[in-house]
């Protein structure tokens, strides 16, 4: 089955607290629970195509909110009120915010782990191996700290959890953006990005600091002499190695069905290797996702996607599909380009996670990104985007109504993201979680079209011309064709239309994909498909007939040969920001 990943940040998802203030506490705006993820929730992501439900920020990590035995993290090492989740203070406990009662949290959570598969979904969860808190403590491990038995004398030691920079005369503190880190005072650690400094810039993840693998991160990426299957039978792995294999284990144990990597391009790939085939021996169907870019913090060798694909990863992070159609509004790409995603580099067609928002990344209806264009064209992104390749589909929670950030903020700041640092919420999605009944009543008629257009888009990817066919392109042979994209005063088609067909011949099945990016003007078209495209699908030359997908209770649609033995002709009108799926017909 196709991967379709929800990516539910509890903190937001189930917060049904409306309004709130800049900067407010929990009490101000509230926070999304475990318990609040209910059956009615669960029953309605399944029934919108969901495989995969990726929980984020469960993980208890450093906040300035206090819980009895839990007190709250300094100020200095902790970004907002809330705290970022990727700033983990114990690998082995859950937030406590996410809980009706705090000490109840881990069994709040089991009960939402047994949920989410009892709808038929995996549930997934963070593991973020790079870095954690600079005031990591585990209440429940205490035996698995980081760096109890490390040599603080050397910046780098093969056993050391973490990286020391080297002691300074005065006996200095870490000076955070934030203020002094006392309990770093004359022992420093690197930061979670490799900053190796007494004095984090703002931009650094100064609230982190690096883990140690076995290797100097200086030197790029390791030599290690022997294999990870080797170094396991004898036992002779670095520490850190075995924690985080110990800290996966938990949550497996406890029912947890697949991980997202956090930054996995910053670990060596030996050591995906280990904990990989670690986990699998636990549940051979346990799914790894990767987080990874091809950047300067690489420990991969080579392609950092094919790396971690071949070190057991299921599948890795496309972002330069992501970053190809933010271009098509904010830069200078045409929808033309967009095939060069699916021929460049054809494994990340089949396993580059394919999504237009997550935590990182901002809302595609931010009026200040996508040239404030992305709501009026979001059906479009999304059909072509998904519909385009067999890869995994990334969904973030609020995608489906149009979120736009405009929850209350803070350390945030405004930048078209929804903060992962502050207590807020999803205005939007509010009105159609309507306070845990998940029923829509509240939606506006704006936000439950596009709802529904999810609803019915994303089960379609399980389609086997969508989910396993085969590519075939069909810009090229419309680059002259009237009414395809083309804007004033150019000489070639292309700008804002896609197309393109979708075979799988064990199925039989074919499909055509059509968008038109345009954000407000409707599409006029007689699409071209090529003789050789039809070779290429097993029809031949011949009238054919298709209906369509996404509405199907549209007339069907007719392909009308040309003259000569060209092809077939399509006459297609499609409303501004949409597109259509046609199924070919026997």
């Amino acid at each position: 089955m196709r991967p379709v990943i929800y990516q539910l940040f509890v903190r937001h998802f189930s917060n049904f607290h409306e309004g709130g203030v800049p900067w407010g506490s929990k009490e101000q705006n509230g926070c999304g629970t475990f318990a609040g993820v209910n059956d009615a929730a669960l029953r309605a992501l399944a029934k919108m195509g969901v495989t995969h439900v990726w929980l984020t920020g469960v993980l208890r990590h450093a906040t300035r909110t206090e819980y009895p035995g839990l007190p709250a993290a300094p100020a200095c090492v902790v970004k907002g009120l809330a705290g970022s989740p990727y700033a983990v203070s114990d690998y082995f406990d859950v937030d406590p915010d996410l809980a009706v009662q705090a000490d109840n949290r881990l069994e709040e959570f089991r009960e939402l782990l047994v949920r989410v598969r009892r709808w038929g979904m995996v549930p997934m969860m963070d593991f973020i191996p790079n870095h954690v808190s600079r005031a990591y403590q585990s209440v429940l491990r205490p035996e698995c700290d980081f760096g109890r038995t490390d040599d603080r004398s050397r910046f780098f030691a093969r056993d050391n959890a973490f990286y020391y920079l080297e002691p300074s005369e005065s006996g200095r503190a870490m000076e955070l953006p934030e203020g002094e880190f006392v309990p770093e005072r004359g022992c420093g650690r690197v930061t979670g990005n490799n900053a190796a400094t007494w004095a984090p810039d703002p931009c650094d993840w100064y609230e982190t600091v690096k883990l140690n693998y076995g290797t100097d991160y200086r030197n790029g990426p390791p030599a290690f002499g022997s294999l990870p299957r080797e170094f396991a039978a004898a036992g002779d792995v670095p520490q850190t190695w075995r924690l985080m294999d110990e800290v996966i284990a938990r949550w497996q144990q406890m029912g947890v069905g697949g991980f997202r990597c956090d930054m996995a391009h910053m670990v060596p790939e030996e050591f995906w290797r280990y904990v990989i085939v670690n986990s699998r021996l636990r549940d051979d169907g346990v799914c790894f996702m990767a987080e990874a870019y091809n950047d300067h913090m690489s420990l991969c060798r080579g392609d950092v996607h094919e790396s971690l694909l071949a070190a057991g990863f299921d599948a890795v992070y496309d972002s330069t599909s992501y970053q190809l159609m933010k271009s098509m509004y904010e830069g200078s790409s045409w929808a033309n380009d967009l095939d060069r995603c699916q021929h460049d580099k054809q494994v990340l067609a089949r396993c580059g996670v394919r999504y237009l928002e997550n935590h990182d990344e901002p809302r595609l209806a931010a009026p200040e990104h996508w040239a404030g264009q992305g709501r009026a064209v979001a059906r479009a992104l999304m059909l072509a985007h998904y519909g385009a390749v067999s890869a995994p589909v990334l969904f973030y929670n609020g995608q489906e109504v149009g979120e736009r950030a405009d929850g209350p903020g803070g350390y945030g700041g405004d930048n078209g993201r929804t903060s992962i640092f502050d207590y807020t919420c999803l205005p939007r999605l509010q009105h159609w979680s309507h306070g845990g009944k998940y029923d829509g009543a509240l939606l506006t008629a704006e936000e439950a079209a596009l709802r529904a257009f999810c609803v019915r888009l994303l089960p379609l990817l399980q389609h086997p011309a969508l989910s396993k066919g085969n590519f075939y392109g069909l810009n090229w042979a419309n680059q002259q064709t009237a009414g395809f994209g083309r804007l004033t005063g150019e000489t070639v088609s292309g700008h804002r239309a896609y197309a393109c067909l979708r075979h799988n011949r064990k199925a039989r099945a074919t499909v055509l994909l059509v968008c038109n990016f345009h954000p407000n003007e409707e599409m006029h078209t007689r699409l071209f498909i090529p003789t050789d495209a039809l070779n290429w699908a097993g029809r031949g030359l011949q009238e054919l007939r298709m209906r369509h997908l996404l509405n199907p209770t549209a007339p069907d649609v007719l392909g009308k040969c040309l003259p000569g033995g060209e092809g077939l002709e399509v006459e297609l009108v499609m409303p501004a920001g949409d597109g259509v799926l046609l199924e070919w017909l026997p």
